[in-house]
């Protein structure tokens, strides 16, 4: 019994809005406080956004992120890179101030001039999806390619994505297979997911199912649904490795678990070959699975004053 095919080189899944997850910065006590806020208000850039950091972070103070804003700003004001980024997460957000996405562009290009990667990436996510300006696949890639160039992994996966459809770019699946392997060694997960499909389906390198089933491995112990799903059918059909209908459950079921709808409609397909033990030794194999973290911060992060 075949399962349903892997998914697809529907990469365009990868390309999600911006995403909203904080980036706590190094906890400071209350002594590098007092430091960092009489630095700050004598006008030490590095200090004032640190100031705003701790702020929306609730570092040592209460969280509050009209202030976090008012010491964003005043660095921003300073032409300082970091702070106009993380201004336009602020904006993108709507965190101490009402969510502005044009706002958030605005201040994402002044970072970008200024070469600020994350700026970049953010910039090239915007045009592509028309968030705050009129959607543009060319800008979109060539703010992708300044990112990527300077190792940033989620541009490199997009720049991939761009490679792999033709968006912006003439199409040329060697070149995105090369894009999504820089960001996958970074630990990306979509890049591995990307990487998987690729090797999978032998588009722009040569056809492997066993690297295959390496990538997908990689981000499904990230907790990548579809890669978990992919895994688990390669598990089921013995594409690259032993066939195991014990794996390919207990795969097909965490990425069930996360709402991938491909897996759970799998799941009494998979059911129906296995005894009763088979499936309380799978689910037992479920509850045991913690995901490990990603090797890498999101885009949509708030960057820390020494750029990190």
């Amino acid at each position: 019994m075949i399962l349903s095919g892997l998914i697809g080189a529907s990469v365009g899944a990868q390309q999600s809005p911006l995403p909203t997850e904080t980036n706590a910065g190094p906890t400071q006590s209350l002594n590098n406080l007092a430091e960092m806020r009489t630095k700050a208000e004598t006008g030490d850039i590095r200090a004032e956004c640190g100031l705003g950091l701790m702020y929306c972070n609730g570092q040592g103070v209460t969280k509050d992120y009209v202030e976090a804003l008012r010491w964003l700003r005043k660095a921003a004001d300073q032409n300082d890179a970091v702070a106009e980024y993380n201004l336009g997460v602020c904006y993108e957000r709507g965190e101490g101030v009402v969510a502005d996405v044009a706002a958030a562009v605005g201040w994402y290009r002044k970072a970008a001039e200024q070469g600020n990667p994350k700026a970049e990436s953010n910039l090239g996510v915007c045009y592509y999806n028309g968030t705050g300006v009129t959607r543009d696949y060319g800008e979109a890639f060539s703010w992708y390619r300044k990112a990527a160039e300077q190792g940033h992994p989620h541009a490199q996966r997009n720049l991939g994505v761009c490679y792999a459809i033709g968006s912006g770019v003439a199409k040329d699946t060697t070149e995105a297979a090369k894009w999504y392997r820089k960001a996958a060694e970074q630990g990306d997960a979509g890049a591995e997911y990307n990487l998987g499909v690729a090797y999978y389906k032998g588009a722009g390198l040569v056809q492997d199912a066993v690297e295959a089933v390496k990538w997908f491995r990689s981000a499904a112990d990230q907790g990548h649904a579809a890669s978990q799903f992919n895994l688990g059918a390669c598990y089921f059909n013995g594409d690259g490795l032993s066939k195991d209908i014990i794996a390919a459950y207990k795969w097909v079921r965490l990425s069930s678990a996360q709402g991938y709808t491909k897996a759970t409609k799998t799941l009494p397909q998979i059911e129906l070959e296995m005894t009763t033990d088979q499936i309380a030794e799978a689910q037992h194999l479920v509850r045991q699975f913690k995901p490990h973290p990603a090797g890498e911060s999101n885009p949509g992060e708030l960057m820390n004053p020494d750029g990190h």
